[in-house]
């Protein structure tokens, strides 16, 4: 009795040893998430986000560098829009405006039919008289006018379709955290709003050129380069969206 109770001891241990393994491996943020319930999430603080630990100035391929012209016993600077200062971003830290209107609707559809047959024969009835010895040395009688023959058939058919319908209208303020070599500016932007115990979170970040800044200090979407937008949430809805911890490690796991 006692040697069944100590394996059955072990395997109890083994198996919450497990148990917390997985725990710590599914979600390393479930205690924080458990002092969290009934409340409702914390916003982020304001930070710079080049003082983030993954932050990465942007490197990008510049062309020469050029001297500015001057412009003696004049009031007027080039490139201004405004008499006296133009009111547009562009140095390290102003805000610009990114209108955000996206409506893409992509259709493609393929189908491929592909189809192969083949047949060979061999025929061996005259071979310097030797033909009917062939039996020596293959492992049965065989008939040198029918030596070999195959015959092979494939067939492959393949379909594929694509239907892609994407409309997003948002407005974000961004800041510029860089100024290139070359006079385009890096932006990041980043909005968070929260309703109903659910946080939705508007990211975005890219490179812009400063003459596409319209007069109202606005840029569209469309005239940004390398542009990156993430557009998600966090709270109640999202968890109750998003499989449980168990689920997503088990579909990575298993091959099947």
């Amino acid at each position: 009795m006692r040697v069944h109770s100590s394996k059955g001891s072990r395997k109890l241990f083994r198996f919450s040893a497990l148990l917390l393994m997985g725990t710590l491996l599914a979600g390393c943020n479930a205690l924080s998430r458990l002092a969290d319930v009934g409340d409702e999430p914390g916003l982020s603080e304001i930070k710079n986000p080049t003082h983030k630990v993954d932050y990465q100035p942007v490197s990008m391929p510049m062309p020469p560098p050029t001297i500015a012209r001057r412009l003696p016993n004049s009031l007027w600077r080039p490139g201004s829009r405004a008499f006296f200062k133009d009111l547009r971003a562009s140095q390290v830290g102003d805000i610009v405006t990114v209108v955000i209107a996206i409506d893409d609707d992509a259709e493609l559809e393929n189908t491929t039919t592909r189809s192969r047959t083949n047949v060979e024969n061999l025929d061996i009835d005259s071979l310097l008289g030797f033909e009917g010895d062939l039996d020596t040395f293959l492992p049965e009688a065989v008939n040198p006018g029918d030596i070999l023959a195959t015959d092979s058939n494939s067939s492959n058919q393949g379909t594929g379709v694509i239907d892609r319908e994407e409309e997003i209208n948002l407005q974000i303020a961004a800041i510029v955290t860089q100024v290139l070599p070359n006079g385009n500016l890096v932006i990041h932007g980043r909005q968070e709003t929260r309703v109903n115990y659910e946080i939705r979170e508007l990211q975005l970040a890219g490179v812009i050129r400063p003459q596409d800044i319209t007069n109202d200090n606005t840029v569209a979407y469309q005239q940004i380069a390398e542009a990156r937008l993430s557009y998600g949430g966090r709270g109640h809805i999202t968890d109750v969206q998003q499989p449980r911890y168990g689920s997503q490690i088990v579909d990575i796991i298993l091959p099947f």
